[in-house]
């Protein structure tokens, strides 16, 4: 979720242990040198920048002051032994889904700050579902690395978030709800030319382009009955939805020739291309329906399905920096018994 704010399932499905658990496991054969980047609180969907130097996630931790999500950037440019996040969003509301924008002077993120001085308020329990909120304060914000807002792109009482950028330069993705409905669109980078390219009954976010910026991936809530059409505007009526039934979908930039990747059952989310753009990889709970979250990496045609991480809780939000040579993702391992989700780097090996 980059894309979504799937920070949520985080507090959702991890669980207490007993004991510190090791950075690496056996079995994750294409990870060495893994290094651990953030320590304490929940920290999620951390993205390279451009020149694989930082990296820009949301972070909320209550004990150090940070009720809900904000935007921090890590400079790994000094090596991973000297990093000091810098906060980029103001501390005002909620933000989420940052990203670097061409350059890596700017960031593109969503808040609700012009409408919420402080964090709204997080979704009532809906019995015998865990939903989302979809918050129509999201708006999509440029910032400096100093934090300064420079360019609004977005201002209506829609639910804009989920962007990011392509490798190209020239297009920004993201989720919208203005048709009433969770959908992609994409635009210029300036925010001009908005262009909705999904159109289907159900959830469409956290999408990405692939490294030529010809292809997009994303995560989706499709529906075998009408029952559960129903259930689902029901939700989407309170401004929910329920990610519990997720499989990924691949189309070219423009939404066009969209298929299937995964039918794999489960929430199936968080994707990113390999470098080669002949290969998914992606966060699932296929195999047991509930935790653990694992990373899999999947042939474009959703041939050749591979797990890649062993963590008996949870990995998400993985992306390749763009030399291909390093893995970043968000896992619970290292947090000493404690719900804490962190920052880890590792290189990468085929």
């Amino acid at each position: 979720m980059h894309g979504f704010v799937f920070y949520f399932s985080i507090l959702l499905f991890t669980c207490h242990t007993s004991a510190a658990q090791p950075l690496t496991y056996p079995a994750e054969r294409h990870l060495r040198n893994v290094r651990q980047l953030t320590y304490g609180g929940d920290n999620a969907e951390a993205y390279w920048s451009n020149d694989g130097q930082k990296l820009t996630y949301q972070r909320t931790d209550k004990k150090r002051g940070i009720p809900c999500d904000q935007i921090w950037m890590l400079d790994l440019s000094a090596g991973t032994e000297h990093t000091s996040p810098v906060r980029i969003s103001n501390g005002h509301g909620r933000t989420t889904c940052s990203y670097f924008l061409p350059g890596d002077t700017l960031i593109l993120f969503a808040s609700t700050h012009h409408s919420h001085d402080t964090c709204p308020a997080e979704p009532e329990r809906v019995r015998g579902k865990y939903v989302w909120p979809l918050y129509p304060e999201y708006e999509l914000y440029i910032a400096d690395l100093k934090g300064n807002i420079v360019r609004r792109l977005t201002n209506n009482s829609y639910y804009d978030a989920e962007a990011t950028v392509s490798p190209k330069g020239d297009k920004i993705i993201f989720t919208s709800t203005r048709t009433g409905d969770p959908e992609l669109y994409i635009m210029n980078i300036d925010g001009s030319g908005v262009r909705q390219i999904t159109n289907r009954t159900g959830y469409d976010g956290g999408a990405f382009f692939s490294p030529n910026g010809k292809k997009i991936v994303w995560r989706s809530t499709r529906f075998d009955s009408d029952s559960e059409v129903t259930e689902y505007k029901k939700l989407l009526e309170k401004g929910l939805v329920s990610p519990n039934k997720m499989e990924l979908y691949m189309a070219k930039a423009n939404g066009k020739k969209c298929r299937k990747i995964t039918q794999l059952g489960g929430a199936n989310w968080a994707p990113f291309f390999h470098p080669s753009g002949k290969k998914i990889i992606f966060s699932s709970n296929h195999a047991t329906q509930t935790i653990p979250f694992n990373l899999y990496m999947i042939n474009t045609d959703g041939s050749g399905l591979e797990q890649i991480t062993y963590d008996p809780i949870f990995d998400a939000f993985p992306m390749f920096s763009p030399d291909g040579k390093k893995l970043v993702w968000c896992s619970n391992r290292n947090n000493n018994g404690t719900r804490d989700t962190n920052i880890f780097v590792g290189d990468w090996v085929e």
